[in-house]
C-alpha cells in the first residue's frame, strides 16, 4: 500500500452519500456504440469516439470502428478485451483537489491519484474517472463522474464551460500586466483572452483571479508566464456553477440531484 493512503484515511473525507440516480436497462437500445462505452465508464463519449475508430471495441466478437453504430438488443461490447456495459447508477463527485495528487485513475510512478482519496465503500467497484486534469501542483474544484454525457459537456470546447482560478504570483502584479491579462494576446498554441480578470483583493498584488473558458493544458500558467511572472499556487475555485462552499481542501462530496440536473443544462 502507496504511502497517500495515509492521508486518504485522514483527510479526504466524505459528505453526503450518492443520489440514486438509476437507468432503465432499456435506454440503451438505440444508443451511439460511443455513447454506450462512455455511460459505462470507460471514457467520455469523444474518447470513446476514438477508441472505437483506434479498433479498440468489439461488439459481438467482432471489431467495429464506427462510433456511430447503434446499439441493438443483445449486442456484448468488449473494450480492450473487456465487456462493458452502461452504469445502473450514475454517480457525481465534487472533491476539492490537494496538491502533489495526480489528476487520473492510475499512476505507473505509483504516485497518489485522486482516485486514492475516494474512500467510499459505496462506490468502491464504480468505475469513475475525473472530468478534465488539474496538475500536480494546482489544487481546487474536480468533478469525478462515470457520467460521458457530463463529461463531454464540461470538456469539449464547444459547451465552453467557465472555470475560475486564484493564482498567487511570484511578485507583485503590476496594473500594466494585469491590463495585458485583460486585453489577451497569443501564445505558442492560440490566443488567450479571460473573460474578466482582476486582483483578488484590493490591496493585494500577488493574488489574481480569473474566469477563462478555455481548457488548453496549463493554461492560466502559461498565461502568466508570457507575462514574466511565475504561478506559486494555482487554486480552481469555480466550475460549471460549482463552488467550494463548505469543502474543504482534500475533502469531496457527492452533488445534490438538484446541482445534477443544473449541470446536465449548464451554460
Amino acid at each position: 500500500m502507496k504511502a497517500p493512503r495515509r492521508f486518504q484515511r485522514s483527510q479526504a473525507r466524505n459528505s453526503g452519500k450518492p443520489p440514486g440516480m438509476d437507468r432503465p436497462a432499456a435506454d440503451i437500445i438505440g444508443m451511439r456504440l460511443n455513447k454506450y462505452i462512455a455511460h459505462s465508464g470507460v471514457a467520455s463519449r469523444r474518447t470513446a469516439g476514438d477508441m472505437v475508430k483506434a479498433g479498440k471495441v468489439k461488439v459481438n466478437g467482432a471489431v467495429l470502428d464506427n462510433p456511430a453504430y447503434q446499439i441493438q438488443e443483445g449486442d456484448q461490447v468488449e473494450v480492450e478485451g473487456k465487456v462493458v456495459a452502461p452504469s445502473e447508477q450514475f454517480v457525481y463527485i465534487l472533491l476539492n483537489k490537494p496538491r502533489n495528487v495526480i489528476t487520473t485513475t492510475n499512476d505507473e510512478h505509483d504516485r497518489a491519484t485522486v482516485m486514492d482519496l475516494l474512500d467510499d465503500p459505496a462506490i468502491k467497484h464504480t468505475r469513475l474517472f475525473p472530468v478534465g486534469r488539474l496538475d500536480r501542483d494546482t489544487t481546487g474544484l474536480l468533478l469525478i463522474t462515470n457520467d460521458g454525457d457530463v463529461t463531454t459537456r464540461l470538456t469539449h470546447p464547444r459547451f465552453e464551460t467557465a472555470k475560475i482560478y486564484q493564482a498567487t504570483l511570484d511578485k507583485p502584479f503590476t496594473t500594466e500586466a494585469l491590463e495585458k491579462l485583460q486585453a489577451g494576446y497569443n501564445l505558442d498554441d492560440g490566443p488567450f483572452k479571460p473573460d474578466w480578470a482582476r486582483y483578488s483583493k484590493e490591496g493585494d498584488d500577488l493574488n489574481v483571479t480569473l474566469e477563462i473558458h478555455s481548457g488548453r493544458n496549463r493554461i492560466v500558467r502559461r498565461a502568466f508566464e508570457h507575462l514574466g511572472y511565475t504561478v506559486d499556487k494555482l487554486d480552481r475555485t469555480y466550475i460549471a456553477g460549482l463552488t467550494k462552499k463548505n469543502l474543504p481542501r482534500g475533502f469531496y462530496r457527492y452533488l445534490t440531484e438538484e446541482e445534477v440536473r443544473r449541470l446536465k443544462h449548464f451554460r
